[in-house]
This record gives C-alpha cells, sequence and structure tokens, in this order.
C-alpha cells in the first residue's frame, strides 16, 4: 500500500473590503508613500472595520469557499485548527467559534499561536492527523485582525499589518502528491523584540496598560528584520538540500509576506528568480497567519498537479520553518 499523505485539495480565502492606503497614512503618521513602498513593499492593506466583527468573521467566508469548491457540507469537516493571533476572545479558541457558526457540528478544533508562522504550523499538525489515517478532512485556517492590536500613531508597526483569512482542506492521498517534508524552528529568547506586553497572565489588563498602550503590538524592527532574513532563508535551503532538491526544482517559493527584502533574501539563498515567488504584500500587508494560504488563494489558477511549492515563514517568538509540498490539483 502507498503512503498515505495529506493534500491540499482546495483553497479559500477573504479580505475585508476596506483599503487602507500609503496616502492614508500619511495623513496619520510621519510617513510617506515612498518610504513605504521602498522599504516594504507595502503599498495597501485590508481593514475590517465593521464594529463587532472579529478574526473568526473572516475565518468563515474563506472557508465556506472551500465547501462551495469542493460540494461539502459543513458537517462532514472532521477538524478545524485556527492559526491566530488575535482571537475572537481569550477563551474559547476561535477555531470553536467558526465551526459554531460554520455548522461544522461534527468538527473539533483548536487554535494554534505561532504568530507570522502560524499557519505552517498549523498546516504540519493538520498534516498529521490525516497521515495516521485518524481524519479525512482537516480544515487548516490562517487569520489575522491585525488592526485590532496596532497602534495607528505608531509608524514603525502602522505601516505593515493588514486583515485577512485564508485556509486550505487537507485529504488523504495515496499518489506522491502532498505534503513531504517540514521544518519548524522556535526560539523564545525572541520574545524580548516582538511581543505584546500586557493582556496575558503576567501582566493583565489594567487601566494603567491601557494607558500605556501595551496593548498593541511591539516591534524591534531591525533585530526582528535580521532575524528573518537569516532564519527563512536558512531553513528554505536547509529543507531542499535534506531532500535532494534544488532551485529548478522548485516551481513556486511561498514566503510569509513581511517585507520584500526578506523575500528576495529567500529566493536568493534557494536560486530562484523572481517569476517563481508569490508575492502579494503590495496589496494586503501582512496579515501574519493568513499571509501563505492568502498567497495560495491567489495564485491557485495558475497552480499546476505535481508542482513542487516550499512555503516559509518567520514569526514572532522567534518561530520559523519551512514545508515542501508537492500540488495536488491543477489550479485550472
Amino acid at each position: 500500500m502507498n503512503k498515505l499523505t495529506a493534500a491540499i485539495t482546495a483553497v479559500g480565502g477573504y479580505v475585508p473590503e476596506d483599503k487602507l492606503t500609503n496616502f492614508d497614512l500619511e495623513k496619520m503618521v510621519d510617513t510617506n508613500d515612498e518610504w513605504i513602498r521602498t522599504r516594504t513593499g507595502i503599498e495597501e492593506r485590508r481593514i475590517l472595520k465593521e464594529p463587532g466583527k472579529g478574526s473568526s468573521d473572516m475565518a468563515v467566508p474563506a472557508i465556506q469557499e472551500i465547501l462551495r469548491k469542493k460540494n461539502l457540507d459543513p458537517l462532514d469537516i472532521d477538524c478545524v485548527i485556527c492559526a491566530t493571533v488575535t482571537p475572537d476572545m481569550v477563551f474559547p479558541a476561535t477555531a470553536n467559534i467558526i465551526c459554531d457558526k460554520l455548522g461544522a457540528t461534527n468538527a473539533w478544533g483548536y487554535d494554534m499561536s505561532a504568530a507570522c508562522s502560524g499557519f505552517l504550523y498549523a498546516l504540519t499538525t493538520g498534516a498529521m492527523y490525516i497521515e495516521s489515517g485518524r481524519f479525512k478532512k482537516v480544515i487548516v485556517v490562517g487569520v489575522d485582525k491585525m488592526s485590532a492590536i496596532i497602534d495607528y500613531t505608531d509608524r514603525a508597526t502602522c505601516i505593515i499589518f493588514g486583515d485577512g483569512a485564508g485556509a486550505v482542506l487537507l485529504e488523504p492521498s495515496t499518489d506522491d502528491s502532498g505534503i513531504q517534508d517540514s521544518i519548524l524552528r522556535s526560539d523564545g529568547s525572541g520574545r524580548h523584540y516582538l511581543h505584546m506586553k500586557a493582556g496575558g497572565s503576567v501582566k493583565p489588563a489594567t487601566v494603567e496598560t491601557v494607558m500605556a498602550k501595551e496593548h498593541f503590538a511591539y516591534q524591534e524592527g531591525q533585530a526582528v528584520f535580521k532575524f528573518a532574513v537569516k532564519g527563512m532563508a536558512d531553513v528554505s535551503a536547509e529543507l531542499l538540500e535534506r531532500n535532494g532538491l534544488t532551485g529548478d526544482d522548485i516551481a513556486w517559493l511561498v514566503p510569509h509576506q513581511a517585507n520584500l527584502r526578506i523575500i528576495d533574501a529567500t529566493a536568493n539563498r534557494m536560486g530562484l528568480p523572481k517569476e517563481k515567488v508569490m508575492i502579494n504584500i503590495q496589496k494586503y500587508g501582512n496579515t501574519t497567519a493568513a499571509t501563505l494560504p492568502l498567497c495560495l488563494w491567489d495564485w491557485e489558477k495558475e497552480l499546476k498537479k505535481g508542482d513542487n511549492i516550499v512555503l516559509a515563514a518567520f514569526g514572532g517568538g522567534f518561530t520559523w520553518g519551512a514545508t515542501w509540498v508537492k500540488w495536488a490539483y491543477d489550479g485550472k
């Protein structure tokens, strides 16, 4: 019997309608369009502005798109893993809320918090459930409403992040398609450079923490950039070497959309030309756990069965990793 692998058999995505352009930000903080574009590659980002709406409200339509494409009932879903650092609430898990809103009452699920590497961590975890033979249909969704934790008077962070959701369906495969290998890493000492200062058990919310703006994302950009360039590039090159692959064997690099210079460094290390790199940072910004599936969503029609794809990410924590996927279907 052929080895059971976890294949991505459908992709869905969702971004809010409201756009926040660089020119909008010029009116809010001391920055300008040229500065943002040359340093990050970002031109605009999507923002979920509707009152009372959270991450689950973006994840649900992304998953519903998958159900429509595959003609599935929500009851067919076995498990939902939600990668996010902006859950609807501290508890219950956003995955549980998503299942309720979908009507996926046969599914169980949980959240995974690994910042910008969250989707990659969740994808690898979801694949293990499929490979074990335990489940037939696992949804992995990456979603973040970063606008909820961004200080729009802080030009170091407010220019970077946007809101969005992307999801994939994992199903068992006995051909050579599916998730082939992953290398995942973490280093908790990186927490000092990228974190939210308050709101956890170490520093619960108080009037003082709110007034001090300690419930917003905090980032030391230069330190994070340095670690991200090395982490993403090194682990992607290691993944290729471990599997006897070269840049010529790879159809697409799907990199975390944090910064155009980090993406370029990763592609160069892998020996990939720009035509093989998925880049949509210019229109969505950094949607944290949603960047990788949103790339797959945008490029789905160009993907062909058998394509070798490498997904790579780096996030707060620090967390980072790379995954080799052999694509399971023709996007067209």
